[in-house]
């Protein structure tokens, strides 16, 4: 990159603060010179470290608002006291960054000082209400109400903030990320202009501008990278497809590693599933159909939420899909967090370890972020005729497996059982109670075998799944709902 992405805000500000009347902003502080007084700079330095947005120390500039200009040997004065400041007098340090530019007919340093995530800064070995803020156009000592707010302000950074890379050149983005897919995913073009093109991705949070050149994020890469060993800390990440012939894992038919970003390849992913699935052929209209085992929308949203709630702090393990004669497992890693129960998570509040993955997911419309995703799943099992799905956490992991079609004879009986919880909570998310017609059509089966959905019934009662919605009402009209109902 030519510039700097932080000097033309800096420059701006500046000429903000000088005209029509020389006034100095809470994001720019002029300086004449540098100062002798260490403690008063560090105060400066931690009042635009705890501002919005950060802040640009300009030297070169006198009290009055006329820029005076600094020479080569007063910049590297300056740059060296303000980085050693930044490292040694306050706490979390700073990295800080510089440019000397021209201003009118002057050159000027800027010094900048950018927000940290973790506030208070304050000073160094005493408590967090030694620390300092902007406040009209000047710096000031914080209160302990401001104190509050800015420890309310603060957050430790999140997996997806993180670097994934080293330095690179907005060159070398655009090489490792498939940007105009994430374009076309947002509906939106592609920014042409340089400095548009950095605002975006940084607004998108894939990149970390630093000087000329930037940090690819961990989001960036495993949302848009064309391909994940670009990036070596996130090489085992990619999603793994494994074909099983049978019921185990003894014979292997083939494997897909995935290659790209979990956005830019997640289309790709579903299309090779249609087409490795098996199929049954139905007659509609007197046409041939081939039609999957498999719902479709199913397996996008048991897919996506392996992807967005997989604990990132597991090395050498990713998300992976495997197909078996009789059913599909999908395992990401991690286990669910405390706040969830496996047989409550159908119409759960949406909650994440990944927050930017998730929210982008539903931007990208490849899910949604409503805690409807396992309705859906429930809903088209139940279309399909097909068992129940199970969710299974394991050691370090979790597991959600969707089996293939079969009779209501061929199901075990903690099968049907929970075949009817499913169905119980399904129906009680739509405001309907489960009675015995209800079930019957679940299970796809003729009135005549009524006796055989009430016996399913009791015994789904006895084992706490469901219980009845009416206590004094009868038992051929009887209605049910959850357990935690």
């Amino acid at each position: 990159m030519a510039t700097k992405h932080w000097i033309p805000a800096a420059l701006s500000g500046l000429a903000e603060s000088l005209a029509p009347v020389p006034h100095e902003i809470n994001e720019i502080d002029w300086k004449a010179r540098l100062s002798d007084n260490s403690a008063r700079l560090a105060e400066h330095l931690m009042a635009f470290a705890n501002h919005p947005g950060g802040g640009t120390l300009v030297f070169g500039v006198d009290d009055d608002g006329v820029a005076h200009g600094i020479t080569a040997e007063d910049i590297a004065t300056v740059v060296g006291t303000l980085t050693n400041l930044g490292r040694d007098a306050v706490e979390p340090p700073l990295a800080l960054d510089h440019a000397a530019v021209e201003f009118g007919d002057s050159n000027v340093l800027l010094v900048r000082v950018p927000e940290q995530s973790v506030k208070p800064v304050h000073r160094r070995g005493r408590s967090i209400e030694e620390t300092w803020i902007r406040s009209g156009g000047t710096t000031r000592k914080a209160s302990r109400q401001e104190v509050g707010a800015l420890m309310l302000h603060s957050s430790t950074p999140r997996w997806e903030d993180l670097r994934a890379s080293p330095l690179v050149s907005l060159a070398d983005v655009q090489r490792m990320l498939d940007l105009e897919a994430i374009a076309k995913l947002l509906q939106r073009p592609l920014p042409e202009d340089e400095q548009d093109l950095v605002r975006w991705l940084v607004d998108e949070n894939m990149i970390l501008p630093e000087g000329r050149g930037c940090y690819v994020t961990n989001f960036g890469a495993i949302a848009a990278a064309r391909k994940l060993g670009d990036f070596p800390p996130l090489d085992r990440k990619g999603i793994r497809l494994i074909r099983y012939r049978g019921t185990n894992k003894v014979n292997t038919i083939d494997e897909l590693p995935g290659q790209r970003g979990y956005a830019v390849g997640f289309e790709g992913l579903v299309t090779h599933l249609r087409r490795v699935l098996p199929h049954s052929e139905v007659i509609q209209q007197s046409l041939r159909t081939e039609v999957s085992l498999y719902p479709e929308i199913a397996l996008r949203e048991l897919i996506a939420n392996a992807l967005i709630h997989q604990d990132f702090s597991v090395s050498g393990a990713g998300p992976m899909v495997e197909i078996y004669d009789d059913r599909i497992e999908v395992t990401n890693p991690g286990m669910l967090l405390p706040s969830k129960k496996p047989d409550r998570l159908i119409g759960t509040t949406p909650e994440s370890r990944n927050e930017k993955l998730a929210s982008s997911f539903r931007r990208f419309r490849i899910c949604e972020e409503r805690g409807t995703g396992f309705q859906k799943v429930i809903s088209a099992i139940e279309l399909f005729g097909l068992p129940p799905l199970l969710l299974a956490p394991h050691e370090n992991a979790f597991r959600v497996t969707i089996g293939a079609p079969r009779k209501f004879a061929d199901m075990a009986i903690q099968e049907r059982i929970e075949a009817c919880y499913q169905h119980a909570v399904l129906q009680y998310l739509s405001s309907q109670p489960l009675t015995n017609t209800t079930l019957r059509e679940r299970f796809k089966l003729h009135d005549k075998h009524r006796n055989q959905i009430t016996n399913l019934i009791s015994d789904a009662v006895d084992a706490g799944r469901i219980k009845r919605k009416d206590v004094g009402s009868g038992k051929k009209f009887a209605e049910y709902v959850p357990y935690w109902v």
